[in-house]
């Protein structure tokens, strides 16, 4: 979380009030939920957790936005495309939990395949 935090906090203190939002969206979307949501498909999260995920992403907006009214913040999350991270996570595990599964009917045919051989 500390690498995150770093890098959003670099995000405003090189461009964040002399850019436009989009521009400081874009740098935040491609840099700091990457780093946030880094291989977090294959742990298996709590409720808590996954909230305190989003509450990160609602503080940013909060302070790129000057407000504390949360309407606001999903307002603005919506206009410009911004899914919370408990939204990502459930569809990178599910895109996770296919691949796991593909690879290992794979395994199987491969030793079956084996033991045919042999």
């Amino acid at each position: 979380m500390g690498r995150y935090y770093r890098v959003a906090n670099s995000i405003f203190g090189r461009v964040g009030w002399v850019a436009s939002e989009e521009v400081t969206i874009q740098l935040f979307n491609s840099k700091c939920v990457l780093i946030l949501l880094y291989g977090l498909e294959a742990c298996a999260l709590n409720k808590h957790q996954i909230a305190s995920l989003d509450f990160v992403i609602n503080r940013f907006f909060m302070k790129l936005f000057k407000t504390n009214n949360i309407e606001i913040v999903k307002t603005c999350q919506e206009f410009f495309g911004i899914q919370l991270p408990s939204v990502q996570i459930a569809k990178r595990t599910i895109k996770f939990e296919i691949q796991i599964q593909e690879r290992s009917r794979l395994i199987k045919l491969l030793q079956i395949a084996t033991l045919a051989i042999l």
